[in-house]
């Protein structure tokens, strides 16, 4: 048995994390959740939009299924995702994109891994005003992040069988900040010799992302050029309802889908729960359940495929709930 923090979320996040329960429910994994608010509910019934019984039941359980969260204004966090990360130390965030038959795509063989480094770059969030007519943010690199982010990726390719590792950088402009990045990202290349390793300029990147991305594997990144990155990468296999996501630290991991709460579709059982589905199975094999994931990402792909039982967004007019149970029919086949 799993002891696991649920959280389910904002605006449409109940309804996709429901579906995903259900369909882990149907693989037959025995999962005791904690479940705990964040976000908008969290404030209204708490006065807090990151209550400390929610960190500390990630902290007990170490491993958290999250659905999408809205940061309200004015609640004391610019993101209550990036306090979340911050407050757990979740350095490494990691963004599969894969295609899918079924789900309409201009590529068909994109497999690939963007691996973001989760904790500091211009998203440290150090900026100020100087005098009323210029904003200044600054950009920080650490020789400890940028090692800690890069070996992740090796090791991450060592564990999934990856074969290359690109990082990604513009080290022709900013020569210290993401020249360390790159330096480093070369020195412990060299003791990885079993994987392929490569470096690119982060607007070559987006350049070959768009025109070849069959040859891309693994990506590491400081934290701007992965957002960026890991968006476009999505948007190459069908878009954000696609695409899983991870947070991951040395203590504790926190898996969600990468888009948005969308809270005017709230309550209408209609979103795509493909996303959450599948940082289910990227959670599954954290905790070492890897036949049970790939039972479920076996039965979404026949679902896709077969186009009878999916959302809107994906061709077709079946419900979040509906979709989810047709998943679930092929794990009890």
């Amino acid at each position: 048995m799993h002891r696991i923090t649920l959280i389910p979320g904002d605006g449409t996040g109940p309804e996709i994390t429901r579906a995903a329960v259900m369909v882990l429910e149907a693989a037959g994994v025995k999962i005791d959740w904690d479940v705990k608010e964040a976000g908008e509910k969290a404030l209204q019934s708490t006065g807090e939009v990151l209550p400390e019984d929610v960190i500390n039941s990630i902290k007990r359980c170490k491993v958290a299924l999250k659905g999408p969260l809205t940061t309200p204004l004015g609640a004391g966090f610019r993101s209550v995702n990036v306090a979340l990360r911050k407050k757990l130390n979740l350095y490494a965030n990691v963004r599969p994109v894969k295609t899918y038959r079924g789900v309409e795509s201009r590529y068909d063989n994109i497999d690939l891994v963007v691996i973001r480094e989760n904790t500091e770059d211009l998203y440290g969030g150090i900026e100020h005003m100087v005098g009323d007519g210029a904003a200044e943010s600054i950009k920080i690199i650490t020789r400890k992040a940028s090692e800690r982010i890069v070996r992740f990726a090796f090791e991450y390719s060592r564990l999934h069988k990856r074969k290359k590792v690109t990082a990604v950088h513009k080290a022709n402009i900013m020569k210290l900040s993401d020249g360390l990045f790159l330096q480093v990202a070369k020195e412990v290349a060299s003791q990885y010799p079993d994987i392929e390793f490569e470096d690119k300029i982060v607007d070559n990147m987006a350049m070959q992302l768009v025109l070849k991305p069959e040859q891309y594997d693994v990506l590491v990144t400081p934290n701007l050029y992965g957002d960026i990155l890991s968006d476009l990468c999505a948007g190459l296999v069908g878009g954000l309802g696609l695409a899983p996501g991870a947070n991951i630290g040395d203590e504790v991991a926190v898996f969600e889908p990468v888009h948005g709460s969308a809270p005017k579709y709230a309550g209408l059982n209609k979103i795509n729960p493909m996303a959450i589905i599948l940082s289910s199975t990227l959670m599954l094999r954290h905790i070492k359940e890897e036949e049970t994931a790939t039972r479920i990402e076996e039965a979404l792909s026949e679902v896709l495929s077969e186009g009878k039982h999916v959302t809107y967004d994906l061709g077709g007019s079946a419900t979040t709930s509906e979709m989810a149970e047709a998943i679930c029919q092929k794990l009890r086949n």
